[in-house]
C-alpha cells in the first residue's frame, strides 16, 4: 500500500488544483437573506498540507439566530467587524484557490450572497464539497455528518459548530481523502462557482420575536412562494419543452445557487416541488447516482431526471400551458 508521501511524488495528478481554502461559515440560518456570524479558512497547498489558519466574527446586524447551535450571542457580536469591513482578507484567504467545505453549496451560497450584499465579488470559480468526494471514495460512513467524516480518519473534534475547529477537523479530514482520490485516479468532484451580480434583502426576514420554522435539521425562516397558476401537465419526456405547471423537484448540490435556479422556473411558469411523488414532472440533480430519499423516489416512480444543466437549457424555452 502505497503512503501519501509516495502518492505525492510519484502519483499525484496533474490536473488536481494547485491550492485549496477549507472554509466554514456559521450563520444566523440557512436562507437566503440569513447572515454570517463567523467565519474560518484553512489554506492547504496542493497535496493538501496546511500551510496557514484565520478566523473572525461578523456582526450580523441583525439577531444571531439559533446561539444553542453557534454559541454566538449578541453580546459577543456587539463590536465583531462587519462582513465589508473582513471581505478584503476574506478574499485574500480564498484567491486562487478552490473552495472546500462540507455542504459547500451552503457555505458558498452564504459567501457569495455577503459579497454581493457589499457590492463586491467572492475569488472563487470552483468549489468541492467533501461529502460528494466521501461518496466518490465510497467511504464506509453510516451519515454524511461531519462527525462521521471524522471519526473515519480518526479525527477528534473539539468545538462543533465552531468554525474554526470545524474547518481544522475538516481539513485534517480532507487530506487524506484528497490522498486516496489521487491514489485511486479519482477524479475530484468539482463544481463552478459562479457569483452573484447584484443581491436584495428580502423584507419578509423573521427578527426577534417573529415566526421561524426548523426544516430538515436546520433553523430557517418559512418562505413560501405564490401557488402555480397552471395545471400539472404531467411529465417531462425527453426531447420535448418543458411546459409551464409541470412539477420540478431539485436535489443535492448545483453549480447556480438552488433558490436563484428556483426562482427562474417559477417566473418561467414551472411548479417548484418539494419532494418527489407520482405527481413530479422531472427531478434535476448533479448526483443521480445518490441514496438520496427524492432520487430513490425518482427511480421508483419512474420519474424523469435530468442534470443542472440540461434543465437550464429548458427553462430557455418552456412552451405554454395548454400548448
Amino acid at each position: 500500500m502505497l503512503d501519501d508521501r509516495t502518492t505525492a511524488e510519484t502519483m499525484w495528478p496533474t490536473a488536481y488544483p494547485q491550492g485549496y481554502a477549507v472554509v466554514d461559515v456559521e450563520t444566523t440560518g440557512l436562507a437566503r437573506d440569513d447572515r454570517i456570524v463567523s467565519a474560518a479558512v484553512y489554506r492547504l497547498d496542493a497535496q493538501g498540507n496546511v500551510e496557514d489558519h484565520w478566523y473572525t466574527l461578523v456582526n450580523p446586524q441583525r439577531d444571531p439566530g439559533p446561539v444553542w447551535i453557534h454559541g454566538l450571542t449578541s453580546d459577543l457580536l456587539q463590536d465583531a467587524p462587519l462582513f465589508k469591513d473582513i471581505a478584503e482578507e476574506f478574499a485574500g484567504r480564498l484567491a486562487d484557490r478552490v473552495l472546500v467545505a462540507h455542504n459547500a453549496i451552503f457555505d458558498w451560497q452564504m459567501i457569495a450572497r455577503e459579497y454581493a450584499r457589499a457590492a463586491e465579488t467572492a475569488p472563487v470559480r470552483q468549489r468541492l464539497c467533501t461529502i460528494a468526494l466521501s461518496k466518490e471514495l465510497n467511504l464506509p460512513l453510516p451519515n454524511h455528518k461531519l462527525e462521521s467524516l471524522a471519526a473515519h480518519f480518526g479525527v477528534v473534534q473539539q468545538r462543533a459548530h465552531h468554525a474554526l475547529d470545524d474547518a481544522r477537523v475538516l481539513a485534517e479530514a480532507f487530506r487524506p481523502s484528497l490522498h486516496a482520490a489521487a491514489r485511486d485516479g479519482v477524479r475530484l468532484p468539482l463544481l463552478e462557482c459562479r457569483p452573484l451580480t447584484e443581491w436584495s434583502d428580502s423584507p419578509v426576514t423573521p427578527r426577534i420575536g417573529q415566526q421561524a420554522s426548523y426544516r430538515g435539521g436546520g433553523w430557517r425562516p418559512s418562505r413560501r412562494r405564490p401557488p402555480c397558476p397552471h395545471p400539472n401537465p404531467g411529465r417531462f419526456e425527453d426531447g420535448k419543452p418543458l411546459k409551464q405547471g409541470m412539477r420540478i423537484a431539485f436535489s443535492g448540490d448545483t453549480s447556480v445557487d438552488r433558490e436563484l435556479l428556483e426562482d427562474r422556473a417559477v417566473e418561467a411558469g414551472l411548479h417548484i416541488a418539494t419532494g418527489v411523488s407520482r405527481l413530479t414532472s422531472l427531478l434535476v440533480t448533479n448526483d443521480p447516482d445518490s441514496a438520496t430519499s427524492k432520487t430513490l423516489k425518482a427511480k421508483s416512480f419512474g420519474t424523469p431526471v435530468v442534470d443542472e444543466a440540461a434543465f437550464t437549457q429548458l427553462l430557455r424555452d418552456v412552451a405554454p400551458a395548454g400548448d
